[in-house]
């Protein structure tokens, strides 16, 4: 189902998302986020054409608040889980770091997942047991010896506990470190080995679910930030995350948090 799935966000976003790109109409939600016309265009269409390929429940990003809560409660094995544009900020300021991210879930796991740029046509994707690409490229662990102070990291400060994101800006045990506000495509440039480790104080179940995947298949390795498996039942709407390209580099990462105090 990995080849269809992406084949068809692929034409989702041609029709929906392209169009719209730097020129969408857009108003502030309730929590202060941007919507645009374009996330529930794509939404909207998605929300039909995914149960071609698995008829289920379909819960996204641009539901409300109760209607999400109703569908997680109520489904039953398998879920697909949208995020029409994971960088809905980017996208509406004409920077083209944002996503299509789409999951299927079976019993709050995910087993599929794809994570779509359209600007760079980059099509990250992963089925349970069956690996992670990037378009027809194989995501897989290469031989690599980098020590966490010469890691590049993905880090999301504005969520993290304010102790640990002072200590982090003031003395960071990576090398350099980059933002760029997408989570879907921050999880696949783990993955792929763009970013070596990450960190994010809190992420929506749409913003990790399907790049959460990726980079399981790819061979990375991530802990909540309370150490806790990643995936649990517990609060999934809300959940913080520490990861790595690979385990090598996940120990290191680890055991600097285990070193302190935050």
């Amino acid at each position: 189902m990995r080849l269809p799935l992406i084949n068809l966000i692929k034409s989702v976003a041609k029709q929906e998302v392209v169009p719209r790109y730097h020129q969408a109409l857009q108003h502030r939600k309730l929590d202060g986020s941007i919507c645009t016309e374009a996330d529930l265009c794509t939404q909207s269409v998605l929300s039909t054409t995914l149960l071609s390929l698995k008829h289920c429940p379909i819960l996204g990003e641009e539901m409300s608040t109760e209607e999400q809560l109703a569908i997680w409660q109520s489904h039953d094995d398998y879920l697909w889980c949208i995020d029409p544009i994971d960088g809905t900020s980017n996208f509406a300021n004409g920077i083209d770091y944002f996503a299509i991210s789409v999951a299927l879930l079976y019993q709050g796991i995910p087993v599929l997942g794809v994570v779509y740029n359209p600007i760079t046509d980059e099509a990250y994707s992963a089925e349970q047991g069956g690996g992670a690409w990037c378009n027809d490229t194989p995501l897989t662990q290469k031989p690599r010896s980098k020590a966490l102070h010469e890691a590049i990291a993905s880090v999301d400060f504005k969520r993290l506990p304010k102790d640990l994101a002072q200590h982090l800006s003031i003395q960071p045990p990576y090398a350099s470190q980059r933002n760029f506000g997408a989570c879907a495509l921050e999880w696949c440039h783990v993955a792929a080995g763009k970013f070596d480790v990450y960190l994010h104080g809190g992420q929506k179940l749409w913003d990790y679910a399907a790049g959460s995947l990726i980079l399981k298949e790819a061979g990375g390795v991530f802990l909540t930030l309370n150490q806790e498996p990643f995936w649990h039942q517990h609060q999934p709407w809300q959940r913080s995350v520490i990861a790595a390209h690979d385990a090598h580099l996940f120990d290191q990462w680890l055991n600097w948090f285990k070193s302190h105090s935050f």
